[in-house]
């Protein structure tokens, strides 16, 4: 990963040189306790030695109890679900990879029916084994099967902790299981067994994105000078002190569209506390430069643009023409095209002063994946450490679960009492 902050100096908000170098200070003791933190395989920082424990042969060993299947559904939520799909979506495969990550209805429905279940893995994702959302669909997707006389234990593959609903059902059913890494918050557990069994599924190369991630993990120093992941973290925690509490995430490849998607949770649920955090907004360039743009270069100066792309990509020539006003795009690429949309954007919001920090990617491959989506969980813990935030909790989001399950009849928690003090001013129509 290569990143650039010429383009956040001197910006509103913006900083300088020698802010950067005053923070650069406080960069290398962050990196002091991220380290202790990853000898110490603390919870959390676990997640930054993946590349290392993580076990690619047995990841091979349970995917290849099944034969090469047609499609895997993955049935997990968060970040259950969002590393794999990121890896899956970034890749080409001719094993359709589809996520059952929410659940409407009416989506979960439509998806049943059009999956060729006998020729589906179904891989079902939850640390805890009582994720309310993830088995309520699962039990969905094992009724399905039945119903079209699949056996769903020759179909269905578990990652999950040690103990819990879904390892005594992988116990009862004898059914092909995968071990959810101790210490290790669902949305840091991309190179894991949680977003690298789909992607085996899939035929890709796991060993490779592993090693994508030690690349980064070896680049790791005390300075936000030597290291991208720290230059976009520092930089990133210094704009929002300064005002931009906005970071909106612009890949410039379709292929990226849903690592913009994994980046979100990773940035609102690990920084978002105690009245902290900077809200991630996802954008696709160009298409969003037609939606979005405005807003970042006219709007509030709250803000700051992630621009992300690969420097190499296939090409797709753009014919001849003699169209009138149209001829000058013959002869060049959709490739090129899509490069000099990324260069207006960028010199664009500079021109109005908007802060914008490039990353850059060499290719979209599996190397290169690991790389990135390691990098940016580094950037995210050293962000953590600069605002002093808890990053590995999610209480808010343990609030909402628990007043969820209440409601259903699962348990007493006193969460689920707050929803009869809804407020209400009710406007009807005819």
């Amino acid at each position: 990963m290569h990143v650039d902050l010429g383009n956040a100096l001197e910006t509103t908000p913006g900083l300088t040189r020698e802010t950067l170098e005053r923070l650069d200070e406080r960069v290398a003791n962050a990196h002091g306790r991220i380290t202790a933190g990853m000898a110490g395989d603390e919870f959390g920082y676990a997640a930054l030695t993946l590349p290392e424990t993580a076990d690619p042969d047995a990841i091979r060993a349970t995917t290849d109890r099944f034969d090469r299947p047609e499609a895997v559904l993955t049935v997990g939520i968060g970040g259950s679900a969002l590393g794999a799909a990121t890896i899956a979506n970034a890749l080409d495969s001719d094993v359709d990879a589809h996520f059952l990550d929410n659940v409407d209805p009416d989506e979960t429905r439509a998806l049943l029916d059009r999956l060729p279940l006998a020729d589906t893995v179904v891989n079902v994702v939850s640390k805890s084994g009582t994720t309310a959302e993830t088995l309520a669909n699962f039990l969905v997707v094992r009724e399905a099967m039945t119903a079209a006389g699949v056996d769903w234990t020759e179909r269905t593959l578990v990652t999950t902790g040690e103990a819990g609903n879904l390892r005594a059902l992988a116990d009862a059913h004898d059914l092909p299981a995968l071990d959810v890494p101790d210490g290790v918050p669902g949305r840091f557990s991309a190179l894991s067994t949680v977003g690298l069994a789909v992607p085996a599924l899939q035929g890709h190369d796991v060993e490779a994105v592993l090693a994508g991630g030690r690349d980064a993990m070896e680049s790791l120093s005390g300075s936000l000078f030597e290291t991208p992941a720290y230059a976009y973290g520092a930089a990133t925690y210094a704009l929002a002190e300064r005002g931009a509490l906005t970071n909106a995430v612009m890949p410039y490849a379709e292929s990226l569209e849903t690592f913009a998607e994994w980046f979100a949770q990773l940035w609102a649920e690990s920084l978002g506390k105690d009245g902290l955090g900077q809200t991630p907004a996802r954008a696709l360039g160009a298409t969003d430069q037609h939606s979005q743009l405005q807003l970042y270069r006219a709007g509030p100066p709250d803000k700051l643009v992630s621009l992300i792309r690969p420097t190499e990509r296939a090409e797709a020539p753009i014919p001849e023409t003699d169209l009138d006003g149209l001829a000058y795009l013959g002869g060049s690429s959709l490739g090129e095209l899509l490069d000099a949309e990324f260069e207006a954007t960028e010199a664009s919001l500079a021109a109005a002063d908007v802060p914008n920090l490039r990353v850059e990617i060499d290719r979209v491959d599996e190397r290169n994946l690991g790389r990135l989506l390691y990098e940016m969980e580094a950037a995210c813990v050293l962000y953590g450490e600069l605002a002093g935030v808890s990053t590995f909790t999610q209480p808010a989001v343990e609030w909402g679960k628990k007043a969820a399950r209440g409601l259903l009849g699962g348990g007493d928690f006193p969460e689920a009492d707050a929803v009869a003090d809804k407020r209400e001013l009710r406007v009807d129509g005819s």
